[in-house]
């Protein structure tokens, strides 16, 4: 634990860390959301990430679920092996468990009274391989889904912003937030959203927005949802590393360009967003970094991350957020 930190353990909300972390197996005294994937780039093994409160947290477990609370923010974090969940007739032990996963994820808001997820973040194994006749990510789609319409949640309009991707192995990791109050989603004008993809993706859509705007006492958050080559429903640049580097990006604009329309603070601009960049092939970490920075700014906060996208076809997402103080609009 970082000694900033740990003078400021009872404050520090939730975080993750990825990549190999030395003594993964030690508890935090927080929610942490351990990814094992390779980081890309430098000599660091391990990134982690934290959130802060001003105020002294509240924490907790229901059902798996490490969870701190600080005024009108929750953060948690539920892993779930697949293994525990035998596949019903017509399921499997994937659809399963994301489906319990989000069960009792709506079950711990509702009872803290935080019931509004803001942002969320998907990790499992193997997102691309197809079993039982089906590609995993749209197993996980199913559970996903059969939860918010068992909870009353709507699979559309006002959604949290999320990712999923996938990693080599362990289990169905969720990280999330949420709010006393919703956030406001922002959707891109280039693309179909996500929750009114056609069936030729899946039997059932994924469930996020394109970013939402969140609000916290006198701020103003920005969380960006995991963004690539797609525009419309359909992947541009198959094969294309550049192609869709600066697809990406362009996508990413246009999500900016709908925030600041949105938004109640300043406007919101590239180079002050805090990026993390999730790359298929471990080879194409140097010629994206190439395309990227001179982009968006070599300044940057920006992580690489090695981890496989929802598509088999893409090569790389990009996630971001940034926070603005409210009053200076």
């Amino acid at each position: 634990m970082p000694s900033a930190l740990a003078e400021r353990a009872d404050h520090v909300l939730g975080g993750s860390a990825i990549g190999f972390p030395a003594g993964s197996g030690k508890k935090t005294d927080w929610p942490l959301q351990t990814v094992v994937t390779p980081l890309l780039g430098g000599n660091r093994e391990m990134m982690a990430e934290a959130w802060l409160s001003d105020v002294v947290c509240l924490s907790g477990e229901f059902e798996g679920i490490r969870w701190r609370c600080a005024g009108p923010l929750l953060f948690g974090v539920i892993e779930l092996d697949e293994a525990d969940f035998a596949g019903q007739a017509g399921s499997s032990p994937l659809q399963e468990a994301s489906a319990e996963a989000y069960r009792r994820i709506f079950t711990l808001l509702d009872a803290q009274q935080r019931p509004h997820l803001w942002r969320v973040w998907n990790y499992l194994s193997d997102i691309n391989m197809e079993t039982a006749g089906l590609e995993r990510y749209r197993q996980f789609n199913i559970g996903r889904q059969d939860s918010f319409l068992e909870f009353s949640r709507g699979a559309t309009g006002n959604v949290p912003a999320a990712c999923a991707l996938g990693v080599a192995g362990g289990p169905l990791s969720i990280a999330f937030m949420a709010g006393i109050h919703p956030a406001v989603p922002v959707e891109n004008p280039r693309q179909v959203s996500a929750y009114n993809y056609p069936s030729e993706y899946g039997p059932r859509s994924p469930i996020f927005s394109r970013a939402v705007l969140a609000y916290l006492p006198a701020q103003e958050v920005l969380f960006i949802s995991g963004t690539a080559s797609i525009v419309g429903h359909q992947t541009v640049h198959p094969g294309d590393l550049a192609g869709q580097c600066r697809e990406s990006l362009a996508n990413i604009a246009a999500v900016l360009a709908e925030a600041n329309r949105l938004a109640c603070s300043d406007t919101f601009v590239m180079s002050e967003l805090s990026f993390r960049v999730y790359i298929r092939h471990a080879t194409d970490f140097l010629p994206a970094r190439n395309i990227l920075l001179p982009l968006i700014g070599t300044d940057v906060e920006i992580v690489f991350v090695q981890a496989d996208i929802c598509r088999h076809d893409l090569l790389i997402e990009i996630e971001a957020f940034a926070l603005h103080f409210l009053g200076n609009r």
